[in-house]
């Protein structure tokens, strides 16, 4: 994708990955808009950001989806790229009892919400000249960390549908992207700066580039051993990384 010159809506956008992509874009000079749950931390994001906007957004709840969608449109017309970043990830035994309520909310925060926000979105997107989807996976699309297995199932089902959609949209104005982080420093889970997580700056610079680059996978350069597990010795790889995790168990807030 072009990093200048576009306007930008980025979902999940007050923390993490989130910020550091909305942070990176608006020092380039493109005009970004977060959305986001809580007002607080949009308000506080947008303070350290002079000229920076956001918008209000439940992205579980197609309601929220919709008016969100509804605001972008009618205020900047100019909307040409959506980075569908935001997600949730809840730690789960795929061994015993699912909570029913936990399973449901991060399937419709990682996987629902990304195709409603795309679906809302659509139209005004093919209608612009030049236009990006951005979809954030996760290294863990192609190799499930076990202990996370609905995440992972989401992530794995959210690359599944970037796929589709990019061949849906082959001959429009809308090119899509995916982004697939490896373990970043962010508090997604736990921000514990475990050594074995790459520096959140570090993965936005790289992150950047690959966009940059127009690859339609903007991988860093750790990430690629893991999205090039495929074929029959996938069970291999996937059973000797979760007993390499399980040996050495990443910590969880109390």
């Amino acid at each position: 994708m072009q990093l200048t010159n576009n306007t930008i809506f980025i979902t999940g956008g007050t923390s993490g990955i989130g910020r550091g992509l909305a942070e990176a874009f608006h020092k380039l000079g493109n005009l970004v808009i977060i959305g986001g749950r809580r007002k607080h931390l949009l308000d506080e994001v947008t303070r350290a950001n002079p000229g920076m906007h956001a918008v209000e957004l439940d992205i579980a709840d197609p309601d929220s989806i919709r008016r969100a969608a509804a605001t972008l449109v009618e205020t900047w017309p100019t909307l040409n790229v959506l980075i569908n970043n935001a997600g949730i990830m809840p730690f789960d035994d795929a061994a015993g009892s699912i909570d029913d309520a936990t399973a449901l909310a991060t399937i419709g925060t990682n996987l629902l919400g990304p195709i409603r926000m795309s679906s809302a979105l659509i139209a005004h997107l093919k209608a612009q000249p030049r236009a990006t989807i951005v979809n954030n996976t996760s290294v863990l699309a192609y190799v499930p960390l076990a202990n996370t297995a609905v995440y992972s199932a989401t992530k794995a089902a959210l690359h599944s549908y970037t796929l589709s959609q990019r061949f849906m949209l082959r001959d429009t104005s809308v090119t899509v992207q995916e982004i697939a982080p490896p373990w970043v420093n962010t508090d997604l889970v736990h921000k514990s700066d475990d050594p074995r997580a790459m520096p959140l700056d570090a993965f936005i610079a790289q992150t950047m580039q690959a966009l940059a680059s127009g690859r339609e996978e903007a991988l860093v350069d750790i990430a690629v051993p893991m999205r090039n597990n495929a074929g029959p010795d996938e069970h291999a790889l996937v059973n000797a990384f979760n007993a390499q995790v399980a040996a050495n168990p990443i910590p969880v807030a109390p």
